[in-house]
């Protein structure tokens, strides 16, 4: 690590106000260039300690960067990975309000609902399947705290993976009962179509962002609990939203889900 125990705290700090009073800030790799990737989760494990000490619950967890043409792009051979607390979840058919947001973008995924723990290394599609109670359609509000949304892979890591809202509905589904790599998947921005794809576009599989993730975790002694929500990475390149738009998403046999912002 390059960084002292109070640079990270200092930034964990720094970033969840920026979170919390909807402002943004620089890539906080401009003033830290040399910043690892264990300083950049110890960043984000300090911003879930300090949302755990004021009452939040730790529900899920997250995938990003899990497209091959992404990774390159941000020049990484993995995605990365970030934490879902109760804050960030919204009912079906909720309405966001923008203003308490920066720069809002969303992003169909395909959820994973945990029946037993999952722990690395060694963890592969299978150990996944046999694990998951059931997969649901989901939407992610993204929402970078880094201004123009621009960042390194490091930053966005700092950053929670820019975690904001999410929403899960639709109908579950044994993963046993669908072939997640060909799930059509359709995202319309007020009625009309922004976004085709299939479950294939996360990594050849979707239950592969999890494997791995399983794994990240494994190299420190850590695993996914039994009951987390999985939100495995972003199927198609997220959409910006603003103020009126309603989003809904449909997946193939799993049904639909939506946001409005207001």
């Amino acid at each position: 690590m390059a960084l002292d125990a109070r640079t990270i705290a200092g930034l964990a700090e720094h970033l969840e106000t920026c979170e919390l009073q909807a402002r943004d800030t620089a890539k906080i790799t401009d003033e830290h260039p040399a910043m690892d990737w264990d300083d950049a989760y110890a960043i984000q494990d300090e911003i879930l300690r300090r949302k755990l000490s004021r009452g939040a619950r730790l529900i899920g967890l997250k995938a990003g960067l899990t497209s091959h043409p992404k990774m390159k792009q941000m020049g990484v051979n993995t995605p990365v990975f970030g934490f879902l607390v109760d804050r960030f979840s919204v009912p079906e058919g909720a309405q966001i309000t923008v203003r308490e947001l920066i720069h809002p973008k969303v992003e169909p995924e395909i959820a994973f609902v945990l029946k037993r723990a999952l722990k690395g290394p060694g963890c592969h599609i299978g150990a996944v399947l046999a694990a998951t109670d059931f997969v649901l359609p989901g939407i992610e509000v993204i929402d970078s705290r880094y201004r123009d949304f621009e960042f390194d892979a490091m930053s966005v890591v700092a950053d929670n993976t820019s975690a904001s809202r999410f929403v899960v509905g639709g109908r579950a589904m044994r993963p046993d009962e669908v072939d997640l790599r060909t799930l059509g998947v359709v995202m319309e921005k007020n009625g009309e179509v922004v976004s085709l794809g299939a479950g294939a576009a996360v990594l050849g599989h979707p239950a592969v962002a999890v494997a791995m993730l399983a794994n990240h975790l494994g190299r420190h002694g850590r695993e996914i609990p039994a009951g987390s929500v999985i939100l495995s990475g972003g199927v198609t390149e997220a959409v910006a939203v603003a103020a009126g738009d309603h989003i809904n998403l449909r997946v193939q046999h799993l049904g639909s889900v939506s946001l409005r912002f207001a």
